[in-house]
């Protein structure tokens, strides 16, 4: 992909932070972290449901972002939404890579795969399934669980992704309390399953 492609690509960005990761795989790990605008999924608990309406936010070329991240010591790039795989991000990752980033995404794969990542956290959303393209792709599977019904969804999904996937359940935020002593037991019968926190929210960080 040449440079005058990369030049001229922008996206909708509703914000932008260094941080560390606070769910998954990689939780506890610097990070940088993108939010890009737009999201068809309609999660009703979502909490950054701001994100939902790309016109909302503003534009912003690859290659200024590429410096903004290049600014702080990060090595990983998180691209998270929203659901970022509305845009296609063939440019983005390479332009991150040819900074010598590494890329990472939070996706529910209900659009069409696209980038070059080093990590695809899939998580699953019935509002809008994924596509079959990505289930195969995915590094880490992450099912947020609301109620119990949520464990037959995550099993679901369990058996299409490949054997090396890493699978994660989390608690809905605001359901914690009530989900958590259910998820551990859950695990503990199913040990093929991780626990996944927010950890983020308990530090304070964003």
């Amino acid at each position: 992909m040449t440079e005058q492609i990369i030049n001229d690509i922008s996206l909708p960005v509703m914000e932008s932070f260094y941080t560390l990761q606070g769910e998954g795989f990689h939780q506890g790990r610097a990070a940088y972290f993108i939010r890009l605008g737009g999201c068809d999924v309609g999660c009703f608990w979502c909490d950054v449901k701001d994100s939902w309406d790309a016109s909302k936010h503003p534009m912003h070329a690859v290659n200024y972002l590429v410096s903004e991240v290049k600014q702080t010591p990060a090595e990983i790039v998180i691209i998270t939404g929203g659901e970022p795989l509305m845009h296609t991000l063939d440019a983005f990752t390479a332009a991150l890579k040819q900074a010598g980033l590494k890329t990472h995404i939070e996706t529910s794969g209900s659009s069409p795969l696209s980038g070059n990542w080093d990590w695809i956290c899939l998580s699953p959303k019935k509002f809008k399934e994924p596509l079959p393209e990505i289930l195969t792709e995915a590094d880490e599977l992450k099912v947020i669980i609301y109620n119990k019904t949520d464990f037959d969804w995550a099993e679901k999904y369990a058996a299409l992704v490949s054997p090396a996937c890493k699978l994660y359940l989390q608690p809905e935020w605001s359901k914690a309390a009530i989900v958590t002593p259910l998820m551990i037991d859950y695990i503990k019968a199913n040990p093929k399953w991780e626990l996944s926190l927010q950890i983020h929210k308990y530090i304070n960080v964003p």
